[in-house]
């Protein structure tokens, strides 16, 4: 990497930072407006432009697709008039699950940034790796951990609170 380069990684960060922001906004909509799981994603094509965005509905609406990524996915293919979703990043506050990930595989997704980690069923990295495998024809870049910290307190604090615990600080 050349010196040049880090102002270019630095922008990046920020641009980064800046969409998972709008994520965490869409987590906070899940839970307030359908009391769902604090997971929302964003899909922004490689101009900066959002596409499609969504939040947990699975619960409300019966549907155990209906995944914050799912939604988001769903929303960007209509609005590009394209199942691919080629050059787009997908922001999404929890690690992407095994359903998640393959369908980011199949629509060809360039990259996914992801802020908790999920030591249960986390597919991109935690559990299984299923972004980077070799096998599959087409591999998505993957950044986990931005805004990780703060993603993971809001979906502790939820299930927290469904158990009756108070919150942690």
């Amino acid at each position: 990497m050349s010196p040049t380069d880090e102002p270019d990684i630095a922008a990046q960060a920020g641009v980064d930072e800046r969409w998972m922001q709008h994520a965490l906004a869409l987590a906070d909509r899940a839970e307030r407006e359908d009391d769902e799981i604090p997971v929302g994603a964003v899909l922004v094509d490689a101009a900066g432009n959002v596409v499609g965005e969504g939040w947990n509905r699975n619960i409300g609406a019966h549907d155990p697709t209906a995944h914050a990524e799912i939604v988001a996915m769903r929303e960007a293919g209509r609005a590009l008039g394209n199942h691919r979703l080629i050059g787009c990043t997908l922001y999404v506050t929890l690690e992407p699950c095994a359903m998640c990930a393959m369908a980011m595989v199949h629509a060809r997704l360039a990259r996914v940034v992801f802020g908790a980690r999920d030591p249960k069923t986390g597919a991109a990295g935690s559990v299984f790796d299923l972004l980077a495998d070799p096998r599959h024809n087409h591999r998505v870049e993957v950044l986990g951990g931005v805004l990780g910290d703060e993603a993971g307190k809001r979906l502790t604090n939820w299930f927290r609170r469904r158990r009756g615990q108070p919150p942690i600080a």
